[in-house]
């Protein structure tokens, strides 16, 4: 049996760049690659796409290097990837994209739409699940009308905020300080910051308009900050593994203190009050199909010292670098990586079942 060519995607113009590119080096080194030909396509901060022609490359950072331009043709009756260089392009045909893209123009359901475009299989959420789940403030309306408790919250946009005064009063009018700032569709605890007092708001808002127009002003909540992974979608039930938890070594878990701070730790299956573990695996897998998940999404909140659960938010691409949770909890679960991987490409090819 001949392989099947498959595309790595990576990289990217977000603010997960870095992350990204950690990502994939765990993806390919857990891939059956008796069964695939994987192909290595890199995106720039730029947004210039590249072939790249191995994860060593992506170790030592100068896969930015490459002189082979690479585009998926949008074109459904070819499925291929063109691959530019010197005036030449050949076309290389594609069965499957595994995206191992976070963040804008990766996990938002724009580089969704070109596969659909393609009619080229792919692992992941579609286009309408990867973009609500990507924004906030839309999954926050999605979640609402579910019933699930979340963290209350003021919407903010940025052209809105010349006049600062009156967004201050409207944050200080709905709850008290400290407050949480999100950029609304930036992922990664990029632009994130805490505020426990006015000049700290005014300074967080400034730097989360940096990353987005749309802003979330949100209550604190205190509690264990938890994660949950799920699994399926489509014609394959959903399944939800178990759940860790995250012990930051900063005062809130930044992009800092998740990627940088060795301090940070995380712990598969904590010890929770009451059945709040259940109760997070149950709406795990509400909020997954409430916003038409497929394929993997990791659903995170808050359980509070009394075992109340509230819910944060939804990344449809999580992480898989070395120390991300998605893949830890179903390891924890008996599913190894190279078989977590197989199984989320495997139920990229049902996608065209339906």
């Amino acid at each position: 049996m001949s392989k099947l060519n498959l595309v790595a995607l990576f990289g990217g113009q977000s603010s997960e760049h870095v992350v990204s590119c950690m990502s994939v080096q765990n993806v390919v080194a857990n891939m059956n690659t008796e069964k695939y030909n994987v192909i290595l396509v890199g995106i720039t901060e730029e947004g210039r796409w590249l072939k790249v022609d191995s994860t060593e490359e992506i170790k030592n950072d100068t896969w930015r290097e490459s002189k082979v331009s690479a585009a998926l043709s949008p074109d459904a009756t070819e499925k291929c990837l063109l691959l530019m260089k010197d005036g030449n392009v050949e076309k290389v045909p594609v069965d499957v994209v595994f995206p191992v893209l976070h963040g804008l123009y990766g996990e938002d359901g724009t580089v969704q739409g070109i596969f659909e475009l393609a009619k080229i299989p792919y692992v992941g959420c579609g286009v309408l699940a990867s973009a609500v789940s990507m924004d906030k403030l839309s999954t926050k309306i999605i979640v609402n009308s579910l019933g699930i408790r979340q963290a209350a919250f003021v919407a903010i946009f940025k052209e809105e905020m010349h006049d600062m005064e009156a967004m201050v009063a409207r944050v200080e009018n709905a709850f008290p300080y400290p407050v949480f700032i999100k950029p609304s569709n930036a992922g990664s605890s990029r632009g994130v910051s805490r505020a426990d007092n006015r000049e700290e708001l005014i300074a967080g808002l400034i730097e989360a308009a940096r990353h987005d127009r749309r802003i979330l002003v949100e209550e604190m909540i205190v509690g264990h900050e938890v994660e949950c992974a799920v699994y399926g979608g489509g014609l394959e039930e959903v399944r939800a593994s178990g759940v860790g938890e995250i012990l930051a070594a900063a005062e809130f878990y930044d992009f800092d203190a998740k990627y940088n701070n060795a301090e940070s730790k995380t712990v598969v299956d904590p010890e929770l009050p009451g059945n709040a573990a259940e109760i997070v695996r149950e709406a795990a897998v509400k909020i997954f199909k409430g916003v038409d998940g497929y394929g993997l999404s990791r659903v995170d909140f808050f359980v509070e010292k009394d075992g109340g659960v509230v819910f944060n938010e939804i990344n449809t691409l999580p992480g898989f670098t070395a120390i991300s949770m998605y893949p830890m909890l179903w390891e924890a679960r008996g599913i190894s990586k190279p078989q977590l991987v197989d199984a989320l490409i495997d139920h990229a090819f049902k996608r065209y079942e339906r």
